[in-house]
């Protein structure tokens, strides 16, 4: 179940490059606030891809449940609850506000990982029947 995939990792740690840009030097409505949580959830898919193998679209659906879990604990505020609201990587994990658009984020970055996914399958497929 443990194994290193080079290709995935490339592009998680590029995905980490674009979140990183993000977050230092863009403040609007749009790219941080949505986009962000859209590449978020290909970034997680990438990471854990990076280092599990499994069957990609069951992972796909485990990382959209993870990132609705987290939205609905800021919706609880859990972190607050747990008395973790003075740590910041956890602050900064879990979030403080919960939004509505963000579960719709996720969704839209699971949609995408499955599109990629199935488009990287089917061209392997088709190199392979050659």
């Amino acid at each position: 179940m443990i194994h290193f995939n080079k290709k995935y990792f490339f592009w998680s740690f590029a995905l980490f490059l674009v979140l990183a840009y993000i977050a230092l030097f863009v403040n609007d409505t749009f790219v941080r606030p949505f986009l962000g949580d859209v590449i978020v959830v290909g970034w997680l898919y990438l990471s854990l891809k990076s280092f599990i193998k499994m069957n990609s679209y069951m992972l796909a659906h485990l990382v959209l449940a993870l990132a609705y879990v987290i939205e609905i604990a800021q919706y609880f505020n859990i972190v607050s609850i747990l008395g973790l609201q003075h740590i910041d990587p956890v602050r900064v994990i879990f979030g403080a506000t919960f939004d509505w658009l963000d579960l719709l984020a996720y969704t839209v970055g699971w949609g995408c990982i499955l599109f990629i996914e199935r488009c990287r399958t089917k061209l392997e497929n088709k190199k392979a029947s050659r």
